[in-house]
């Protein structure tokens, strides 16, 4: 009896952190950069990184598609693994392509939040949005 509730305690601790997860990262990165590449598209097109040589406008449109629409479905728990998959693609080809893996020192400006961004991502994307989303009501 005591091991079942300390179980279903556990479950709900788990469910409450991917919660945290997905309320507190996925806003910080649609505030500063999914609002932006909605507000400043036209601006930001003509010089936007082209890292994967698909040319600038495709770039900005997967990385808005990524942080501009990721970002909500995130917080909302709504296709979390297929989100949180399409914005971890877009934060290592940043990182990778434009920031060349940049962690320390000189030019390495913000490597670490990068870092701490794929991991909260690639968490999302192996534990699933828990119990307090929308896709745990859909199945």
């Amino acid at each position: 009896m005591f091991r079942l509730a300390h179980n279903s305690a556990n479950q709900r601790l788990q469910d409450l952190g991917l919660l945290a997860l997905r309320l507190i990262v996925p806003t910080s990165l649609f505030l500063k950069h999914g609002l932006e590449k909605f507000q400043h598209f036209q601006a930001m097109s003509a010089h936007f990184p082209n890292p994967l040589h698909i040319g600038p406008v495709p770039s900005l449109i997967f990385a808005l598609i990524a942080d501009g629409i990721c970002m909500p479905l995130l917080v909302l728990g709504l296709l979390t693994r297929w989100a949180a998959l399409w914005e971890l693609i877009n934060l290592f080809v940043a990182w990778a392509f434009v920031h060349h893996f940049a962690f320390f020192g000189r030019g390495a400006d913000h490597g670490e939040l990068v870092v701490v961004y794929m991991g909260v991502m690639l968490t999302l994307f192996i534990a699933g949005p828990g119990k307090y989303s929308i896709d745990a009501h859909r199945h």
